[in-house]
């Protein structure tokens, strides 16, 4: 049965997140309901991160088997028509029936957007956490440091998260200051649930200079997330990357 790799972009305001959930309106239902429509059979996507409620994408990948396969940009022009919420296919081709959109990428980026501005956006509200105050950038990348490489990172795990292992690696941690706006991206090769906001509600709490650069690198090194600061809201968060084997990071 033929398999087809997807590349989307969302919003993830109108979203209850990825996941299938009854009743509400998700970007793995709404998907699965119009290709069950194109394909004349119930559909099973499978995405390559479960972006939580609020979360962005901009390079969020899917894949789904059919039994009635059509050309591949007949699926990017039908999907686009069809929906009716922030939701857009950029690319869609045809993959080996054993790549797994979750199961087979190497490596994911995520960015984070802060807004430094007191005055909130009008425009930008729902797409960065409006934090409206200057962040020492330089101690915050100070302490981020410590993050780089192959470590356990519990301090910044969900109570919820189901992944087996904590230990990742953090291959990149990249800032970008853009106008009254302070932007940063995390690639690793995979993420914990809700690790990426943790991260950052921590390293803002350096930023604003109600933590150390010592005391950051302790709650890490204690590995307890009873410690760390609060999560920062999911606004501010997207899905930017997914690699796959044989595909190069910059």
């Amino acid at each position: 049965m033929p398999r087809f790799r997807l590349l989307l972009e969302y919003d993830g305001g109108p979203f209850s997140g990825w996941q299938l959930q009854p009743g509400l309106e998700t970007v793995q239902g709404v998907l699965e309901q119009r290709l069950e429509v194109l394909c004349g059979h119930p559909v099973r996507v499978i995405g390559a991160g479960r972006t939580d409620t609020g979360v962005h994408a901009l390079g969020q990948v899917c894949h789904f088997d059919t039994f009635n396969p059509r050309a591949a940009d007949v699926y990017v022009r039908a999907l686009n028509a069809a929906f009716r919420v922030r939701l857009t296919v950029l690319e869609c081709r045809e993959v080996a029936a054993d790549f797994h959109a979750r199961h087979s990428a190497r490596y994911r980026e995520y960015l984070y957007r802060i807004h430094l501005r007191p005055q909130p956006s009008a425009l930008e509200q729902g797409r960065m956490w409006h934090v409206g105050r200057p962040l020492d950038r330089v101690a915050m990348e100070e302490a981020s440091r410590v993050l780089l490489g192959t470590h356990d990172f519990s301090a910044f795990r969900a109570a919820s998260c189901q992944s087996r292992s904590p230990i990742r690696q953090m291959k990149r941690i990249e800032w970008i200051d853009g106008d009254q706006e302070l932007r940063i991206v995390f690639g690793a090769n995979g993420f914990l649930h809700h690790q990426v906001r943790n991260m950052v509600g921590s390293l803002v709490a350096v930023g604003l200079g109600r933590w150390s650069v010592p005391r950051f690198r302790e709650v890490f090194d204690h590995r307890d997330r009873t410690r760390a600061a609060a999560t920062a809201p999911p606004w501010g968060l997207y899905l930017t990357r997914v690699e796959y084997e044989g595909e190069k990071n910059d």
